[in-house]
């Protein structure tokens, strides 16, 4: 019983998690989209 309260809860933090980090993902990607394609660097881009 207790155990299936705890994965419900468990699924909701991560979703709530999934919602809240995907902004400052999105800003991380451009921006370092933004800081990468202005230098060039030994490492092969990925596609």
């Amino acid at each position: 019983m207790f155990r299936a309260i705890a994965d419900v809860l468990r699924q909701i933090a991560g979703a709530i998690a999934t919602v809240v980090t995907l902004p400052f993902r999105a800003l991380a990607r451009l921006f370092g989209g933004a800081s990468r394609s202005g230098r060039r660097t030994g490492r092969a881009r990925r596609v």
